[in-house]
């Protein structure tokens, strides 16, 4: 059993927001498929850090999570900021249950066992030089600690992610670092960033924790290995 991470497949299936239109994402759905089928076997778990689909509303996620669904492995999903689609755990819960996608988890405040692991983290939020709203990094920086809190519970070693990024250029987020740091996690996944410029800005360690990219299209749409 293995497990992998990719983020950000920004998929619209059923709406039409296609993203071929960006260099470097030409057919990149049918790209995505053939790597992932190339790496993934039934028996791993692919964990999906936001920003999965275009849609506005679960109800119309059918073909979305239809694709995901029929990849190999079993998927977890947390939110991104473009994720609008996105409900209520029992709402969520009860469309994939009546669509028959059995394969995806939802990771919302909670944690999910993973053999001798516990897969668990929170959206984030986005960081920059012109200050963010403290009541909303203070949320994020809860459900944070909620969730690595559920992962130490329910055992095995928490491995943490994130769809936005906890450092990015002279910008930290100093109230998730924190977190992170009082359970001695050295290791998050995230992604969010997207395109050549801000690739060249990565931060892959800080105060002793690394940080791993895992946008779909830096990973040129293949799933990163974990463990």
């Amino acid at each position: 059993m293995k497990i992998f991470a990719i983020s950000d497949l920004h998929l619209s299936l059923g709406a039409d927001k296609p993203m071929d239109i960006f260099k470097g994402w030409e057919n990149y759905v049918d790209r995505l498929e053939k790597n992932w089928r190339a790496v993934v076997e039934d028996n791993d778990t692919v964990v999906i850090p936001g920003d999965i689909s275009w849609e506005m509303k679960i109800e119309d996620m059918a073909k979305d999570f239809g694709f995901i669904h029929s990849l190999p492995g079993k998927k977890i999903i947390l939110k991104g900021n473009h994720d609008l689609w996105w409900n209520s755990l029992k709402k969520m819960n009860a469309f994939l249950a009546e669509n028959g996608f059995n394969s995806i988890t939802i990771l919302n405040n909670n944690a999910t066992r993973v053999g001798n692991y516990a897969v668990c983290g929170t959206r984030g939020w986005a960081i920059d030089e012109s200050g963010t709203d403290s009541k909303l990094i203070n949320r994020e920086a809860l459900r944070l600690e909620m969730t690595i809190k559920e992962a130490e519970k329910i055992g095995g070693e928490p491995l943490v992610f994130l769809h936005y990024p906890v450092v990015y250029e002279k910008n930290v987020c100093t109230e998730l670092v924190n977190v992170l740091k009082a359970h001695d996690i050295k290791r998050v996944y995230y992604g969010h960033l997207h395109g050549r410029s801000s690739h060249s800005n990565l931060c892959k360690e800080y105060d002793g924790i690394n940080m791993q990219l895992v946008s779909c299209d830096y990973l040129e749409f293949t799933p990163y290995l974990i463990r």
